[in-house]
């Protein structure tokens, strides 16, 4: 089986380099380009499933992707990005900046802590692995392809658990772009595909 990990298309926050999160914010023009070249460039690939999150930037580019396939978009609130709480809509690239007390997000994960209101990223790992273990792998014998359409440190978190890595090395090779795919097989035990 090949498993589709897709994040969204730019968005008007992206743009601007403000933090998202759990915020329903739509996809910019940007964006919805960036879906359709995606969308062209996969529209002979066969899926068996498409899941999305159900946070609009997200299912709007799966929508977009999918195309005239006629196959259903499921939405799973497990799939809904890392909640940023009170710190949502403020600039991205402060938080990367050493003066930030949330700076750990991006330079070593293992000790983030969560701003007030906002959701931690163990939690974020145990839900996301609960879905593929409980959504996706169930799936293995009898799926071909399966697409999910999520969110950056939504998709990273479910690359940390199919690479089995801890949450120092969360963000793997780093941040996914917007519209950009990671795929992965099983044959066994996941591994990303060579030609990614």
């Amino acid at each position: 089986m090949e498993l589709y990990l897709i994040r969204h298309g730019e968005t008007v926050w992206n743009a601007k380099g403000l933090l998202q999160g759990k915020h329903d914010i739509e996809l910019n023009e940007k964006g919805i380009i960036a879906a359709k070249k995606y969308g062209k460039k996969i529209e002979n690939v066969y899926f068996d499933k498409i899941y999305s999150s159900p946070l609009q930037r997200a299912y709007k580019t799966a929508e977009i992707i999918k195309g005239n396939r006629d196959i259903q978009i499921i939405t799973d609130e497990r799939l809904r990005e890392l909640s940023f709480g009170d710190c949502e809509g403020t600039d991205f690239r402060v938080w990367r900046e050493n003066k930030c007390p949330y700076h750990w997000f991006f330079d070593d994960p293992a000790q983030y802590i969560a701003p007030r209101n906002g959701e931690n990223l163990v939690d974020l790992c145990e839900r996301t692995k609960d879905f593929i273990k409980s959504v996706i792998e169930p799936q293995l014998n009898n799926a071909t392809r399966i697409m999910i359409v999520a969110h950056g440190a939504l998709n990273a978190s479910i690359m940390t658990y199919l690479e089995k890595r801890d949450l120092s090395h969360f963000w793997g090779d780093g941040l996914q772009g917007n519209c950009e795919a990671t795929v992965y097989t099983f044959n066994g035990k996941w591994a990303l595909r060579a030609d990614n």
